[in-house]
């Protein structure tokens, strides 16, 4: 598919939306916008906009929102999903069984699952993809990446990750796995140079993310950081996401995850965690002050058993929190409007229903999390949001199905409370990427054979 792809409709009409949910603090029935040359410039009732444009496009009986965001994922995991010795192990004997396998990947596996992964993602109202790979194993590179995003015109903000810490040196990956600090601050240096777009509106970004305390040294996280800064990309790890994590750090570092981070210059509104799940209340405090944020991956979470995120008092101390519905063989699915769902009812444990104004996280702060915040977290003033000067970055979910029957009345709070259900309609830059519940100008069928044999190769 060639650049074509990229270009929007000169104009995009949208209107007579059952809903149009801005995330900005309006709710609009029977709403619409107007965008021109993928930039919205104007939101509301459809009476009030123009008449004509390229595309128009009757959305009655729908509800639309601004493109969800994705803010952790592993997409090269959709290829190992219920790998049947990992499916009942905790986080670290979960990664001895798979990284074994993931070392067998080639540059094919890293594309093709990429191009899966975003397709999958895309169906459950993603827009602007966050994912964190850091294994490069057989000649992979974060080219193949591109490469399979490519196909999709979706916002894929991709990592060059890495681990330097092999089993011989007192980590967690086999040695297998593993790459000299010198090659990774070489290929970081070479990613950003060749794939990065800082622009407003950029559909290509680079961040620097190694993987995890566990299995990186502190040399190369402190020399990661400086890299970031010095190239102006952001900075991405796990932290803090199991039990076992935290006694590791303070046994060989003396600190706690966060501590150790704050050690590092790992701190900032540069960066955020994945998990951050065993937090103290400190520890937060000090995330909110310094803008530090955080990816919040509920099923994850669960599927792993590693604890409950503290997003409420996140929330409360004002730490940039976003949803990301994490690794496919840890999550097993990637959909976006399921992950806001499983964040309000996680969120619910422990809580008393009215007790105290805000105890339970509404539907509507889960589709915060979900647009405005992941943008926040990823560093992004052009998306999660529909308004006037915003990316034209949509999806429209129609309630004229199954899942919603008996839920109009409150239309908005059903695309959470109610079955996760696939998108209608998406635009990217008011370029098409969903219609009627197909990704524009992909396969799929063709796709999940080719995925499907490379999975079976990589396990068999």
């Amino acid at each position: 598919m060639g650049l074509g792809r990229l270009m929007p409709m000169a104009t995009l009409l949208i209107r007579n939306s059952e809903i149009l949910v801005t995330m900005d603090g309006a709710e609009i029935g029977g709403g619409g916008l107007f965008a021109r040359d993928g930039w919205i410039e104007q939101v509301g009732p459809t009476h009030e906009l123009p008449e004509d444009a390229d595309e128009i496009v009757d959305l009655s009986g729908h509800v639309v929102l601004p493109g969800l965001v994705n803010t952790h994922h592993h997409l090269y995991q959709t290829l190992t999903r219920v790998i049947p010795e990992a499916q009942n192990a905790g986080l670290f004997d979960w990664l001895r069984a798979l990284y074994p396998i993931w070392a067998r990947m080639t540059p094919d596996h890293v594309r093709v699952s990429t191009t899966l992964g975003l397709v999958e993602l895309a169906l459950s109202g993603a827009t602007t993809v966050f994912d964190h790979h850091y294994l490069w194993p057989n000649g992979c590179r974060i080219d193949d990446q591109f490469e399979g995003a490519a196909l999709l015109g979706i916002r894929f903000h991709a990592s060059r990750g890495a681990m330097s810490l092999g089993e011989s040196d007192g980590g967690l990956p086999p040695d297998s796995v593993v790459e000299s600090e010198d090659r990774i601050i070489r290929e970081s240096k070479r990613a950003v140079d060749e794939f990065h777009d800082p622009e407003r509106g950029s559909r290509r970004r680079v961040v620097l993310a190694p993987t995890s305390p566990f299995s990186v040294s502190g040399a190369l996280m402190t020399e990661s950081a400086a890299l970031a800064r010095d190239l102006g990309v952001r900075l991405h790890t796990h932290l803090a996401e199991t039990a076992d994590e935290e006694e590791f750090c303070l046994a060989r570092f003396g600190r706690r995850p966060v501590e150790y981070m704050e050690d590092l210059g790992w701190v900032g509104a540069d960066v955020w965690y994945a998990q951050a799940v065993h937090v103290s209340e400190d520890e937060i405090a000090r995330m909110a002050a310094s803008g530090t944020g955080v990816a919040h991956c509920p099923t994850s979470n669960m599927r792993l058993g590693s604890g409950l995120a503290p997003v409420s008092s996140y929330l409360n101390a004002g730490v940039p929190v976003g949803l990301g519905v994490d690794g496919s063989a840890s999550n097993d699915a990637s959909h976006m409007l399921g992950e806001a769902r499983q964040a309000m009812l996680l969120s619910r444990l422990g809580t008393s229903p009215g007790v105290g104004e805000g105890s339970q996280m509404t539907a509507r702060t889960a589709l915060e999390l979900a647009t405005v915040g992941g943008a926040q977290v990823l560093g992004r003033d052009d998306v999660g949001v529909l308004k006037p000067g915003y990316a034209a970055d949509i999806v429209a979910v129609g309630l004229d199905r199954v899942e919603f029957a008996g839920a109009r009345h409150d239309p908005v709070a059903a695309l959470v409370f109610c079955s996760p259900a696939r998108v209608d309609h998406s635009w990217v830059g008011g370029s098409r990427l969903v219609e009627d519940g197909h990704v524009v100008g992909v396969d799929v069928g063709t796709l999940v054979e080719e995925h499907n044999r490379l999975a079976a190769d990589l396990v068999d």
